[in-house]
């Protein structure tokens, strides 16, 4: 049986507990008023700029437009003199005069309505900014909330995949593969929450759920937006949910325990039965992954879709739930657990890591040289926020999940090797948890992006919960299946 150790238990919670405290200050650290937002600004174009990108560049406060927020009671003074400088000529009755006043006039009018309309400008900026800002820790939040949910998805479909294909090498591995996919419970939980404060309107992060873009007398009215109202309105959108969060938890709660009780039974049968449960799992699972990638990510930018996006989501977190089982299978065998598993295991899933590492990046090319190519307003501007607002996490994320993985993975012997697979298996997974910020981050924070105290206290806090969760899961059963129909063939697996 399998201890927690103690120094990991106060780890995971110094995690937790630093994270809670950084997503804190995250909130408390957003703007509050467009005034609030101003400073900002103004503090980015003193200092040359606040964050990596070339937001301060775009949206650096002009001098001029700065004194048309000053001297707005001016304008309307100046607007009100004009208009009784003609009143009172025009009563008078003298057609030289007036001529004489309209002339002079003239040029100062048009003057004032190009000032007041750049200060509404202004303001619409500073509002749309202030919008952002205040997203900018809700999407922190999400980022690192769907990332280990889907993690943990990856891992469970994995393990459904060894049950159905009846695999000889994979058993041995089956209880680090459970362990991992108790995390999803908790997980649910706390998407399930931020799914539905967002239909509270708690946080903006889903522009659909706002009030009115499906009335055509708002002025928040979208054409978009409504032709897609049937399918995106919050009755349905959190019942979907629903139904797929319940499909998968009721999977790994039923498969876990027939594996248990396979441990104390005297035929196949409840081998058999998770069989017969997986592969029904795997029908559902692929249905229901595509239409969450488009619910839960695609839908932050519902103006934009993309065919192949639910396959790319498979592929990131598939990747990093496989990543994920080898870094823990390492970690116990360090610990001097996992007798049976041997490099034998530990190169077969540095294998898939390689594989599907190839498989989404073919998939990531794909989706980018087609939108690219055809030049679609509606499809282009995707990837164009990207490159422009995003480029060193867009290209890094390609490095960390093609480059880096291709350049030391493709090598047969370092698939063996410990604390290689431990740097590679880093990368992948920061890789693919920078990928997530890609997809989510552009949507709901546009420009304002950086690198602050909620996005690390975020990262820290559910890293801090997954350890804690798979860790005493682990601590619950043999970390070896003692019935399982190819757990000896399991056990001396070799190639």
């Amino acid at each position: 049986m399998y201890t927690f150790s103690s120094k990991l238990k106060t780890f995971s919670f110094i995690l937790m507990v630093v994270g809670i405290l950084g997503i804190g200050y995250g909130f408390l650290n957003a703007p509050k008023t467009t005034e609030d937002v101003e400073k900002i600004l103004a503090a980015e174009e003193h200092h040359g700029g606040g964050h990596h990108t070339k937001a301060e560049a775009d949206h650096a406060v002009p001098a001029q437009e700065a004194k048309a927020v000053v001297e707005a009671p001016a304008v309307a003074h100046d607007t009100s003199a004009v208009a009784e400088s003609v009143h009172d000529t025009v009563a008078s009755a003298d057609t030289t005069k007036v001529s004489e006043v309209v002339a002079q006039v003239t040029p100062k009018k048009e003057k004032v309505v190009s000032e007041v309309e750049e200060h509404a400008a202004h303001q619409a900026h500073l509002e749309h900014v202030l919008h952002q800002l205040k997203n900018k820790p809700w999407s922190a939040v999400y980022v690192a909330c769907i990332f280990f949910l889907l993690l943990t998805m990856g891992t469970l479909a994995f393990y459904a995949i060894q049950q159905v294909a009846q695999a000889g090498w994979s058993p041995v591995l089956f209880r680090v593969m459970q362990g991992i996919t108790s995390y999803l419970p908790v997980g649910s939980v706390i998407l399930l929450v931020f799914l539905i404060a967002g239909g509270l309107h708690i946080h903006h992060l889903f522009p659909w759920l706002a009030e009115g873009v499906t009335d055509p007398k708002s002025p928040n009215y979208d054409e978009i937006i409504a032709g897609k109202s049937g399918y995106l309105n919050f009755p349905f959108w959190i019942i979907r949910a629903l139904v797929f969060l319940l499909g998968w938890n009721l999977y790994r709660h039923f498969s876990r325990k027939n594996c248990l009780a396979q441990d104390e039974a005297n035929d196949n049968a409840f081998y058999k039965k998770n069989f017969n449960i997986s592969a029904m799992f795997l029908v559902f699972f692929i249905v229901s992954e595509s239409i969450m990638s488009w619910d839960w990510i695609m839908s932050l930018d519902p103006h934009w879709f993309s065919t192949l996006f639910g396959w790319y989501v498979f592929a990131s977190f598939f990747v990093s739930g496989i990543t994920t089982i080898c870094m823990i299978t390492l970690y116990l065998k360090g610990q001097g657990y996992l007798e049976h598993v041997n490099t034998s295991h530990i190169h077969d899933l540095a294998k898939f890591m390689f594989g599907i590492s190839v498989f989404w990046t073919y998939l990531w090319f794909s989706q980018f040289l087609l939108i690219w190519y055809a030049n679609i307003p509606e499809e282009v501007t995707y990837f164009v926020t990207r490159i422009e607002h995003y480029n060193l996490p867009f290209f890094g994320a390609v490095v960390m999940n093609f480059v880096f993985p291709i350049l030391i993975l493709i090598n047969t012997d370092f698939k063996r090797i410990t604390w290689v697979l431990v740097m590679a298996g880093t990368v992948i997974l920061l890789g693919h948890y920078v990928d997530f910020f890609n997809m989510i981050m552009p949507a709901t924070v546009g420009d304002q992006w950086f690198i602050g105290a909620a996005e690390i206290g975020a990262l820290l806090f559910f890293l801090g919960l997954f350890i804690f969760v798979v860790f005493t899961t682990l601590t619950k059963a043999p970390l070896l299946p003692k019935r399982n129909p190819y757990i000896e063939e399991s056990k001396h697996f070799h190639y």
